[in-house]
């Protein structure tokens, strides 16, 4: 009876993790997604504390049960401060440091509970496997964290460094085949085999460029979920199973996703250099010409007696926290009879859906943020594109350039509007670390300031008018 009512609480716990992430793809519904997955997590650790058994007449010492209820409430302190304290712009490294927390629990698992296997090949096997994916994904994952928030801002190469990490992945799975199949138990050659693991998670991640940060983020994430599935191959753990499979191919295909919008095979982001400038701006500015420096009052001019505006948000805006101007801006516009919507590019930001979050974070209505395919056709009937902090996303030189890193990256074709009006604070480059041709073209006007005072400026000199 005890296992049934277990059974039932894993399949609801299942089907609110497939709903979660099926209401999670669209910005109107991800926010109740989140919750309906929480709710099933919920349920499943409840289950699990008190009805699983793996056929065993286990009891619960009260010690024991006083230990995981504390570490469950200082867990979930912890998530939930640092979750409402964390600035927009700091959330890539919080979603990768939560993705890299996951691969450290998987490989934990595997150096606790390799011992207690020996001799069950079977077992072994993903508790090998579960520990040198979730090790690969926690290390890899902390590299990222560093290079987000800007304390690796470079690539760093080494000679010959794809060859060097191939040899190190094939020795640390031939290194895990020994500790499955070679009859021993040696707790030395488990630890070593631990860290091998998460020297290899630092080299995969470390040669690639701030640029990639995005795929590599959602490729490490879905490292985690297929760590976590072994891990429910071990307990026969349906739910954890299900969430781990959900995790790795969600993942998976966003990494597929990401990969095909900045039209480059996964290969070449991993084993690339995209991104790696060595931080110096490539490209000379006498080669484009001379840019035209514009003023807010005159900006303001330019989009009060515009039809149709297109704004294009980019990590600057988030840096600035300028969403809730932004939104101002977009209803004044509006009120004025002016046609407002934005445009979103699939790696703008730091990761994944970023500008969405952004500005839903303003009460934005979602039907005015419109992705690259449908929003592109429309540039040519734009009066004015205001680009925000946003820089490689709308680079000519990824259509026009062959010799550029960004080359082949599907872009928002601003240069086709009759006007561009770009804010940023200066002239560096993007996140790619190239020059960006659009600020030398004609159509273009440079409106240089941090864009929350900028953005305030303009509301303020279109409520004059």
């Amino acid at each position: 009876m005890i296992q049934n009512l277990l059974e039932l609480l894993y399949l609801v716990a299942s089907v609110t993790f497939i709903l979660g992430l099926k209401m999670m793809s669209n910005p109107k519904s991800a926010r109740q997604g989140n919750l309906y997955a929480a709710a099933g997590m919920t349920l499943a650790i409840i289950g699990t504390i008190f009805l699983y058994n793996n056929g065993e007449n286990t009891s619960r010492e009260p010690v024991k049960m006083a230990l995981i209820f504390l570490a469950i409430l200082v867990g979930t302190l912890i998530g939930w401060l640092t979750a409402k304290r964390v600035q927009m712009t700091k959330m890539p490294e919080l979603v990768s440091m939560f993705n890299g927390m996951g691969g450290a629990c998987a490989a934990l698992i595997g150096l606790m509970e390799f011992h207690h296997n020996i001799g069950d090949t079977g077992s072994l096997l993903a508790i090998i496997l579960g520990m040198i994916i979730g090790s690969v994904s926690f290390s890899g994952s902390v590299i990222a964290f560093l290079k987000l928030n800007g304390t690796m801002r470079k690539p760093i190469r080494i000679p010959s460094y794809n060859i060097i990490n191939t040899i190190i992945l094939v020795g640390t799975f031939a290194f895990g085949a020994y500790m499955v199949y070679g009859d021993t138990d040696s707790q030395t050659l488990l630890i070593s085999l631990f860290v091998l693991s998460l020297f290899y998670g630092i080299m995969f991640v470390i040669p690639i460029g701030g640029a990639d940060m995005p795929v590599v983020i959602s490729l490490l994430n879905s490292f985690t979920g297929l760590a976590a599935a072994f891990g429910g191959f071990l307990y026969d753990n349906k739910v954890m199973l299900t969430g781990g499979i959900l995790v790795g191919s969600a993942g998976t295909l966003l990494t597929i996703v990401m990969c095909k919008a900045m039209n480059r095979p996964l290969s070449n982001v991993i084993f690339g250099a995209f991104g790696d400038t060595g931080g110096v701006v490539t490209g000379a500015s006498d080669k484009h010409g001379s840019i035209k420096d514009l003023n807010v009052n005159d900006a303001a001019v330019l989009m009060n007696y515009s039809k149709k505006v297109i704004i294009v948000p980019g990590y600057g805006l988030a840096v600035a926290q300028a969403q809730h101007v932004i939104h101002e801006l977009e209803e004044l516009l509006e009120s004025r009879g002016i046609e407002v919507k934005y445009a979103i590019h699939p790696v703008a930001g730091r990761m994944p859906g970023h500008m969405n979050v952004l500005l839903a974070e303003s009460n934005v209505d979602y039907g005015k943020l419109v992705e690259m395919e449908d929003i592109n056709p429309e540039f040519a009937t734009t009066d004015v594109v205001l680009v925000v902090g946003a820089n490689d996303v709308v680079n000519p030189a990824a259509k026009t350039d062959p010799a550029s890193p960004i080359y082949g990256m599907p872009i928002l074709d601003v240069e086709s509007a009759k006007n561009i009006l770009v804010n940023k604070r200066s002239m560096n480059a993007g996140y790619a670390g190239i020059e960006n041709e659009l600020f030398y073209n004609p159509k273009t006007s440079m409106v240089f300031g941090d864009a929350k005072n900028v953005l305030t400026k303009l509301v303020s000199e279109l409520k004059e008018m």
